[in-house]
């Protein structure tokens, strides 16, 4: 956990300009503090082949991805510019997306060596660029050939999913864990052609006893078998418990620290609690250039969370 510590203490060492509306913000992201394990280098290939579900325990217990894009909702999406990435043609969204891929690329090397399929994206405190990360790592997953993604609003208290993806937010997550939807009323299916979509849904008044509750892990059993990943944006962990309770459904954990927004101590904190639930590595955004990060691409965005990944 060293290198994750040291990533967090030097995210707070930053200091990053507080720029008004319409300037042009410098900003960065690592992923250099994510550990894999070491495999063979023929073991570690970006598409690994897919898990073949189990049997069901009874009859139509698990889904079928072509029977899920028939039955499920079809709204035609309107994804915000600022935060699609993967949407843009502009110099400074290429940058961006490769930032995406070598995260991408990391995450596989760990899939080759431990099972990895639903990640869980969470931050300590909210605006640190959870939500924008979860949206682009799934684009840069779906963009390659057959590869299938299901992207979850678990965050029930701020969901912002939505709005990056300009989907409905309803009915979504909450309805399901309610009882009052089933798997093919939340999930939505758009113009990507192999990413669907469950939004947070409508608001609720106890959304950590529905997280805690059976219906979610019913929920992500059901699911994870049709799709290569399943990726679900959480809420910052530190002022509430929802995070930890999703980190324990899941395979792995992704923390995402704003540079020079977050106390150091208060992220290490907030991080120690997903050191015993697979936590895979830390995030940095909005990293200096002179940060002493060592070689890493870099560029400069309007007013997106534009992450730049170290290579090394």
């Amino acid at each position: 956990m060293s290198r994750i510590h040291e990533a967090l203490k030097k995210a707070v060492e930053e200091r990053v300009s507080h720029l008004s509306v319409g300037e042009s913000l410098n900003l960065a992201a690592i992923a250099g503090s994510m550990q894999a394990p070491a495999v063979p280098a023929r073991q570690v290939a970006e598409q690994p082949a897919r898990v073949t579900p189990p049997p069901p325990s009874e009859a139509g217990a698990f889904l079928r991805f072509d029977d899920l894009v028939k039955r499920c909702a079809h709204p035609t999406w309107k994804p915000d510019m600022r935060f699609s990435l993967f949407h843009r043609t502009d110099d400074d969204a290429k940058i961006g997306t490769e930032r995406f891929r070598t995260l991408r690329s990391r995450l596989y090397q760990i899939a080759a060596a431990k099972q990895l399929r639903k990640v869980l994206v969470t931050s300590s405190v909210p605006n640190e660029g959870k939500t924008f990360v979860a949206a682009n790592l799934a684009q840069s997953i779906v963009h390659q050939p057959d590869r299938r993604v299901l992207l979850i609003d678990a965050d029930l208290r701020a969901p912002l999913l939505h709005v990056t993806l300009g989907a409905p937010t309803s009915p979504g997550l909450t309805d399901y864990l309610r009882g009052e939807a089933n798997e093919y009323d939340v999930i939505q299916h758009s113009s990507e052609v192999n990413l669907c979509f469950i939004p947070c849904g409508h608001p609720v008044s106890n959304p950590s006893e529905l997280l805690s509750g059976d219906r979610m892990k019913k929920l992500l059993d059901l699911v994870t078998p049709v799709f290569d990943w399943v990726i679900l944006d959480s809420p910052p962990s530190l002022a509430i418990h929802d995070a930890s309770i999703l980190a324990d459904l899941c395979d792995g954990v992704l923390f995402v620290v704003r540079a020079g927004e977050t106390n150091h101590e208060t992220a290490e904190r907030a991080a120690s609690e997903f050191r015993n639930k697979n936590l895979l590595g830390v995030v940095l955004n909005r990293v200096e250039q002179a940060a002493g990060y060592g070689d890493y691409y870099y560029g400069s965005l309007g007013e997106e969370e534009q992450p730049v990944l170290h290579a090394s």
